[in-house]
């Protein structure tokens, strides 16, 4: 990815020289102040240019910085700047404050991040930060099922922890057999982990249980030429039939879905939700920043959603239908929709484990 220098450069409240010198590498002018309030002031001057990005150290407290971001909400240049909080040093009772702020756009830690990658995620902010401002500046009230879009996803998160908490409790005995079952068959992890991009191109570490050989990326090139995607839309994606890196406790855990079952603890975090969109790999969302495809991410991930319930005894889907399935989930996301996916993903998974 080429960057590009900015006009309006970015402004970083806060002292650490690392993180400063990576976004003037990204944006090649910028400002910078060690005080919140000196930040403000400037900030508020109308002769000052106004950034493309605000960072803040989270050293200022969670009290301080929540209060200075909400002056930015109430002004009318600096509420469309996305704000973004580094995280380094950061508790794990402020990091669930500061997500619990809607006046903060995100919680990263710039020192993980390389410029190309904190590039993307920034204009994908950006994105979404537009959409949003659209979204409230509607006259007509958004009404889904006959509540606020607030009202139900309160109510999709409060259910979300009650049925993820439930389901890890009572699949504990699953979870430890399969974890033995896993362990004996073959050395190595019992989970597989990989980062996906959720709600808001938020980035987490996806869970599931381990089903190939542990050197099974090591081998992918071996069996190019047997990609069932090699030569269409999807050559991004990997899938083969007979997969000889798969375990045989990996094809059993398959083909019953039961290897997505860690799942259940990102839905506990709040990573994701039981139903949503796909959670998309890094190498897929960072292509996903035009107005049009941004805006599948104003929808959580989800463990099912249209895609596991549309795809019933069909063929693979091609690329543009699954982007239009979760375009029409962000759109039409509502309880009614969701316990009309929920009612009919088992059946999608027996189908699944029957071919």
């Amino acid at each position: 990815m080429k960057l590009q220098e900015s006009i309006t450069g970015f402004y970083y409240v806060g002292t650490k020289r690392a993180n400063i010198s990576k976004l003037v590498n990204i944006y090649r002018r910028g400002y910078a102040s060690g005080n919140l309030n000196e930040a403000m002031a400037e900030l508020m001057r109308k002769d000052h240019i106004v950034p493309e990005i605000i960072c803040c150290e989270s050293d200022f407290g969670f009290a301080a910085i929540s209060q200075w971001a909400d002056l930015l909400s109430r002004n009318e240049r600096l509420s469309k700047i996305p704000l973004i909080i580094d995280a380094c040093k950061i508790t794990s009772i402020e990091n669930y404050q500061f997500m619990q702020n809607r006046k903060i756009d995100d919680i990263l830690n710039l020192e993980e991040w390389d410029e190309n990658n904190l590039n993307t995620k920034i204009r994908f902010l950006q994105k979404f930060k537009v959409r949003m401002r659209e979204l409230e500046k509607q006259s007509k009230v958004e009404v889904i099922a006959g509540m606020p879009r607030s009202v139900h996803s309160f109510l999709k998160r409060i259910s979300d922890i009650l049925m993820s908490f439930t389901a890890l409790v009572l699949l504990a005995p699953v979870f430890l057999v399969i974890a033995a079952a896993i362990r004996i068959e073959s050395n190595g992890n019992i989970f597989y982990v990989s980062k996906r991009a959720g709600m808001g191109y938020r980035i987490f570490n996806f869970y599931k249980f381990r089903t190939m050989f542990t050197d099974a990326d090591q081998h992918r090139t071996e069996y190019g030429h047997l990609n069932q995607y090699r030569d269409s839309e999807l050559a991004l994606f990997f899938k083969m039939d007979n997969d000889p890196r798969i375990t045989r406790v990996g094809k059993f855990l398959r083909n019953r879905s039961l290897d997505e079952l860690p799942q259940l603890l990102n839905v506990l975090l709040g990573d994701m939700s039981l139903v949503g969109n796909r959670p998309l790999p890094l190498y897929e969302a960072e292509n996903m920043t035009t107005d049009a495809l941004a805006k599948r991410f104003l929808a959580p991930a989800g463990m099912t959603g249209l895609w596991q319930v549309q795809k019933r005894g069909r063929p693979e889907m091609s690329g543009d239908e699954r982007m239009g399935l979760d375009l029409n989930y962000a759109d039409k996301s509502n309880l009614l929709m969701d316990m009309w996916i929920m009612a009919h993903t088992p059946q999608a998974l027996i189908q699944k484990a029957n071919t």
